[in-house]
This record gives C-alpha cells, sequence and structure tokens, in this order.
C-alpha cells in the first residue's frame, strides 16, 4: 500500500473513492432486503422470528462496524506517513484481534440463544425458529467480523474499488442462495429459515477468502512471523481507542429508533408501517452521502498522516456543500412523489398518510444530516471518535427523542417527525458553524505569522 491520496485535486479523489462505495452500500442494502423478503415468504411466524434477530444482529454488526473504523483510522494515518512496517503490523493484528472477538461472540450467543431471546419477548412458537437461524448465524460470525475489517484495511489506502466488488459478490451470492436453501428449488432440500442463516453465511465466506486474499497475494499486509506481544498489544490498544467508542456511536442510533417506534405504536400498526416504509426509501436517498462518508476516513486518514492538513480542510468544504445540495435535491425529488413512492410498498390509506407524513418533512434535514455523517468520519480518521459520540448522543438522547415526545404531545404524529428535521438541522448547523470558525480562526493565524517581521513566530 501506497499514500495515494495525498497529491492530485482534492475534489477528484474524494469522487474516485466515493462512487465505487454508492455501489457497495446499494448492495449491502439489497443484501437485507433479500434475506427479509424470502423469509416473508415462508409465513408470518418466521418473519417474526427473523425480527426477534434484528437487534442482536445490529449489536454484533455494530462492534465489527466499530473494529473496522478503528483499523481503517489507524491504518490509512499510518500509510500517510510511509511507515511499510507499522502498515503491516497493524492490519495483520487488526485481523487477529477481530478473530479473538469472533470466538468471544459466538461462544457467549450460542450459549445465550434462549434465555436472550426470551428476554427479548420471543414466545414458544418462535424460539425453535430463532434456534435454527441463530445457531448457524453464530458460528458463521466469523465470516461477518473479519471481512469487514480487512475490507477497512483496503480502504485505507484509498482502493473502495475492491471492497465494493467484494460487497457485490456477497450480495449476488446472497441472493441467489436465498430460493435455494429457504425453498428447496432443485436438488436443494428445503431447510426454511436455517436456509437464509446458511445463505448468509456462505456468501459471508466468499467475501472473507477475497478480502483475505487481497490483502496477501495483492497488497502483502499479512505477516506470518510470530510478533512481539507488546506490538500486538499496542495494536490492538490503537484499534480499540476508536472501534469501541465507534462501535458504542452505532447502537446509539438504534437503541433511540426502538423508542420511537413504541412511541409511534401509540398511533396504530399503519403509522408504525409507514413509518418502516420511510426508512426503507430513507437508506436508499442517503447512499450518496453515506457512501462519502465512508470514503472520506481514509482520505482524512492520509493526508493527516502526511501532514496535509490543508487537503484536509479543502475535503470537509467540498463535502459539506456535495451534501447540502444533495438533500435538497433529494428533499424536492422524494416530497414531490411521497405519495406515490408509498403506495408502492403499501396502499392502505392510513399507512400511505404516515409514510407521507415523513417523507415531506424529514427530508428537509438531509443535507445537515450528511454533514454530521461526514463529521462523524473524520473524527474517527484523525484517531477522536469522542465527538462523533458526543454528536449523536447530543442529536439522537438530548433532541430527537425528547422533542418528539413534546411534539406528539402537541401536534400528533405530525410532531414526531418535524422534531427529526429539527434536531437533524440543529446538530448539522451547530458541526457548520463550528468547523467554519475553526478554518477562518487558522486562517487568520497564518495571514498573522506571515505579516510578522522576519524570526518572529505565533505559537
Amino acid at each position: 500500500m501506497k499514500s495515494k491520496l495525498t497529491e492530485g485535486p482534492v475534489g477528484l479523489q474524494l469522487l474516485k473513492l466515493t462512487l465505487p462505495l454508492v455501489w457497495g452500500v446499494f448492495a449491502v442494502i439489497a443484501f437485507s432486503l433479500a434475506d427479509t423478503y424470502f423469509v416473508a415468504q415462508l409465513g408470518t411466524n418466521e418473519l417474526a422470528a427473523m425480527s426477534f434477530t434484528f437487534p442482536v444482529v445490529m449489536v454484533l454488526g455494530s462492534v465489527a462496524m466499530g473494529l473496522g473504523i478503528g483499523a481503517s483510522s489507524i491504518i490509512a494515518r499510518a500509510i500517510g506517513s510511509g511507515d511499510r512496517y507499522r502498515v503491516r503490523r497493524l492490519t495483520t493484528d487488526s485481523l487477529i484481534l477481530s478473530l479473538l472477538v469472533v470466538a468471544i461472540l459466538a461462544g457467549l450467543g450460542l450459549a445465550t440463544i434462549n434465555p436472550l431471546f426470551t428476554a427479548l419477548g420471543a414466545g414458544p412458537e418462535a424460539l425453535p425458529l430463532i434456534r435454527d437461524y441463530m445457531s448457524v448465524w453464530y458460528l458463521g460470525i466469523i465470516f461477518l467480523v473479519v471481512p469487514l475489517v480487512g475490507n477497512s484495511a483496503i480502504r485505507a489506502s484509498g482502493n473502495t474499488i475492491v471492497p465494493s466488488l467484494i460487497m457485490t459478490v456477497a450480495a449476488a451470492v446472497n441472493i441467489l442462495l436465498d430460493p435455494l436453501l429457504i425453498f428447496g428449488w432443485g436438488d436443494f432440500p428445503p431447510l426454511g429459515i436455517k436456509g437464509a442463516a446458511l445463505a448468509t453465511v456462505i456468501s459471508r465466506a466468499a467475501t472473507l477468502v477475497a478480502s483475505l486474499a487481497f490483502l496477501h497475494f495483492r497488497e502483502r499486509l499479512l505477516l506470518f512471523a510470530l510478533p512481539k506481544l507488546k506490538e500486538v498489544w499496542q495494536s490492538w490498544i490503537s484499534v480499540l481507542s476508536v472501534g469501541l467508542p465507534a462501535a458504542a456511536t452505532n447502537l446509539i442510533v438504534p437503541i433511540s429508533v426502538g423508542l420511537l417506534t413504541s412511541l409511534m405504536a401509540r398511533y396504530g400498526p399503519e403509522a408504525v408501517a409507514g413509518f418502516g416504509i420511510a426508512s426503507r426509501v430513507e437508506s436508499f436517498a442517503l447512499i450518496a452521502p453515506l457512501a462519502l462518508s465512508a470514503s472520506i476516513g481514509p482520505f482524512v486518514g492520509q493526508n493527516w498522516g502526511a501532514n496535509q492538513r490543508s487537503r484536509v480542510n479543502q475535503a470537509l468544504r467540498l463535502s459539506f456543500w456535495f451534501c447540502l445540495a444533495w438533500g435538497g435535491l433529494i428533499a424536492i425529488i422524494v416530497g414531490a412523489n411521497a405519495s406515490g413512492i408509498a403506495a408502492w410498498f403499501d396502499s392502505e390509506p392510513a399507512v400511505v398518510a404516515s409514510a407521507v407524513a415523513y417523507l415531506t418533512t424529514v427530508p428537509l434535514s438531509y443535507g445537515a444530516l450528511g454533514i454530521i455523517y461526514i463529521f462523524s468520519s473524520t473524527f474517527n480518521a484523525l484517531g477522536k471518535p469522542l465527538p462523533s459520540v458526543a454528536m449523536t448522543l447530543s442529536r439522537m438522547f438530548l433532541l430527537y427523542v425528547p422533542l418528539a415526545y413534546l411534539g406528539s404531545w402537541l401536534f400528533g404524529l405530525q410532531g414526531v417527525f418535524v422534531a427529526a428535521c429539527l434536531s437533524n438541522v440543529a446538530v448539522g448547523l451547530g458541526v457548520y458553524i463550528w468547523h467554519s470558525h475553526q478554518s477562518s480562526f487558522k486562517a487568520e493565524i497564518k495571514s498573522a505569522h506571515l505579516s510578522l517581521s522576519p524570526g518572529v513566530t505565533v505559537k
């Protein structure tokens, strides 16, 4: 790996990084939707059983994403500094750490299937189905965590094409295997919900092989010599110092969304269904800002490691303006077609009304939400994850949840969605103002320094 992102036009570099990731994020969303669609064909009990697994899968996915963010952050900075051995050491040690975490999580998961899901509210009719699914899923968790960390290491070099291709192949394999293993088409026996888990594990196994092969044969980044325990420990501390707060940040949103879903349930199942439709539409509407936030991490890491601070500031400015432009465009498109989009999923008038209320309100804040994504990824890339945690906590628990309950009391369902819009705008605007103030302050200091007589410096 070489530092590829410290030279050349900043905007062009960001464009090259982001375009492949747009497709990669789309592939991940398609992966999830395919599982849900095919399991839904089995019946309500199977779909309910799979729904019970979502919180657990989301928690473990957040841990995996945290490890990946931590690995990407430290590896990108090491690439920028030009320390080849440290890049190889960090890559190898990150993968070893992910294997250790996998062993612990799989053991705990398999030992707690019944008590955990009983505590989550699963009844006797759902527990056998959950056991069928999670017993396979836990055994295959290595194929979730390790490739995610491996792909993060590849992205740290500025290569987003290979990780996106790997994610696309995984989605294609999963979509192909789902009907074969779930329903037993052709010579395949019908495995039901267990087949869905097996399809996921096999498709993830393909990503494991691909990412490790690329890291070893193409980039020569895997070390097989026995390391010093002190070196490994230092690498793990570096990864976890970013990865643990990043994992915690990823958990804040699903927890708060769970609270808000319970609030929406007061308005009936139609309101919850409309909220679910709007959330799916939102995941597609935010693909570009999410892809940009994933690509700016390696860019910031390499340039910060190479002491190219001005390129980091320029990248942030360009990213902020892109998010504002994208958010405005999406707000117009989605708002103008909200009823048609909602009716495509469900024509029930009450469901459409709930989805339309969301899609004509919350997208007005997508530009600000994109800025929040960018700023969060930037701090993680710099190895300073606490501002990201503070931002997410403020947005969700200090603003969104309290304002949602207040808005619900004052204005009904519409008040909940206005609360989401206001919380996004408030935090996004605060981030933008803070960054603008910091940039202008640094420019003033630089100007003052240049105007001083020789020999006088400003510290």
